[in-house]
């Protein structure tokens, strides 16, 4: 049996829909099974509970053999990051170790290192769980993703909505940082097969697309598929930070936040190495083709 925390979530979905194609046995923490319906149709086994609560982490992970552990909060105070990514990996890592878990699969994010744990409280809550994660008694894989595209969730629909809809694309900054955006479904791949591999425990992979861009060649291609013809316009960074205080206050998860800013501000958002391509081996969506699937 294996254990997928945030399967409600974007990427958790489809994570859990790449280990039931596999037919590998599932089980999912949710907070409430009645918002959960799609894992059920996939005959994921559901448990209900809190990641923050350590008897509903025990009941999850009781025969388990391995564990996919995708929670995590982009916003909110630090005691916020601390509780529900920090404290509640360190609990999940102790009932799995007791519980006999033999892999423990955590996904941290691209940009995460000890120089920049600092930067943002999203950073520094990556760093300690992805510490937390190497220091325990489970053979680990971590992986840190750039942006994750998908059809339905993620950011990309966002980006879409707005070249279609406004007159003129407004790009943060210079434009000249880059990112490196991957395919949800690739992602999904990866964290499946690490379950399988004996070579690839107590190692950090950094995951990427095939294709780094600047922030003003991804406009610029989006809007090519989207058939757009429309101008961009680079917004200061400093008047991006005034409009995130408005939007930080908004209900939900907001698109923009300062936080979000100060890490597009800090360099670029691309891959060190590839060691996730030559160990793997996987095929990877070129982002020409995931701008296609999303529109």
């Amino acid at each position: 049996m294996i254990l997928v925390t945030g399967g409600t979530g974007f990427v958790g979905g489809h994570v859990v829909h790449e280990l039931r194609g596999r037919e590998l046995p599932v089980r999912c923490l949710v907070r409430d099974e009645h918002k959960a319906a799609r894992l059920a149709a996939w005959n994921a086994e559901l448990v209900e509970g809190e990641i923050t609560d350590a008897s509903a982490l025990r009941r999850a992970v009781a025969g388990c053999e391995a564990v996919i552990h995708l929670v995590g909060i982009r916003q909110g105070p630090d005691e916020q990051f601390r509780r529900i990514m920090i404290d509640a990996t360190r609990d999940l890592l102790t009932v799995a170790e007791a519980a006999g878990v033999r892999r423990f699969v955590y996904m941290s994010a691209l940009g995460t290192t000890e120089q920049t744990k600092d930067l943002v409280p999203y950073y520094g809550a990556k760093w300690e769980s992805e510490l937390l994660v190497r220091d325990s008694g489970i053979p680990s894989v971590t992986f840190r993703p750039s942006f994750v595209f998908g059809t339905d969730g993620g950011i990309l629909p966002t980006f879409v909505k707005l070249a279609r809809l406004t007159p003129v694309t407004p790009i943060v900054g210079s434009g000249r940082q880059r990112i490196q955006p991957i395919w949800v479904d690739d992602v999904a791949q990866f964290f499946a097969d690490a379950l399988e591999r004996d070579d690839v425990t107590g190692r950090t992979f950094e995951l990427g697309g095939p294709d780094a861009v600047s922030w003003n060649e991804f406009w610029s291609r989006l809007k090519r598929v989207l058939g757009l013809r429309r101008p961009s316009v680079h917004v200061p960074v400093g008047l991006m930070r005034v409009n995130a205080l408005v939007t930080e206050r908004l209900p939900g998860n907001v698109p923009l936040t300062r936080d979000l800013l100060t890490m597009l501000e800090h360099g670029d958002n691309v891959v060190s190495n590839d060691d996730a391509v030559r160990t793997f081996g996987l095929p990877l969506v070129p982002l020409d083709e995931q701008l296609r699937r999303a529109t």
